[in-house]
């Protein structure tokens, strides 16, 4: 209400407020029958509204964090002849990183040695490991089979492909379609009506000692 934007919420408040308001006024002695029931029926249908779509944005969310969840925390960066454990924010364009049999791969990147079979079905659908070898590029998150690789990181983990579907998952999530946006208009032109008649009818009852 403070910025004039009132929707579908405006206008259940507002009926709850004056539903309410009338029914302790009832009880208190004005003539008239009271409206508790009804109240309670539309908080409960709102409340169970508000559970359903709560659940479906959860659902949602729990898939994100599963997709989070597929980039391994920690990286086998080679300098030389030397393997080191580093985190995976860590690793830069032009690293080369050991991505050992039954690992998850660190990084987006291209094969520089090492041939093996890669599972990225939770990335791209592919239901088949996908066979790669020198020269193949890899997609971070995805698993490494039975044979060792080295992949040459082609960009930092902000900018992997995994990285890239969460933005654009979290991007849809905050968005409203053209169809959300055509309902939150109905809705506040509906809301706008609804209050301005309802208010209208209230004041000529009284007027004419209804």
């Amino acid at each position: 209400m403070k910025e004039w934007n009132p929707g579908m919420m405006t206008l259940i408040g507002f009926a709850i407020t004056v539903a309410y308001g009338y029914s302790v006024a009832t009880v208190l002695g004005l003539k008239g029958v009271d409206f508790f029931w009804e109240l309670a029926t539309l908080i409960l249908i709102m409340l169970l509204g508000h559970w359903i779509e709560m659940r479906s944005v959860m659902g949602a969310s729990k898939e994100l964090e599963l997709l989070v969840k597929l980039m391994p925390d920690e990286a086998h960066l080679l300098r030389g002849d030397d393997l080191v454990d580093v985190k995976t924010g860590e690793l830069k364009e032009k690293d080369v990183v050991l991505i050992k049999p039954g690992e998850k791969i660190a990084a987006d990147g291209v094969i520089v040695g090492g041939e093996s079979y890669v599972d990225e079905s939770l990335l791209t659908g592919e239901s088949r490991p996908v066979e790669k070898k020198k020269g193949d590029k890899v997609i971070a998150g995805a698993v490494n089979g039975n044979g060792a690789l080295r992949v040459e990181v082609s960009h930092g983990a902000k900018d992997s492909y995994l990285s890239q579907v969460v933005r654009l998952v979290e991007e849809a999530q905050g968005a409203k379609s053209k169809t959300q946006l055509l309902a939150d208009s109905a809705a506040q032109w509906l809301a706008l009506i609804a209050i301005v008649a309802g208010t209208g009818t209230f004041l000529t009852w009284v007027s004419v000692g209804t």
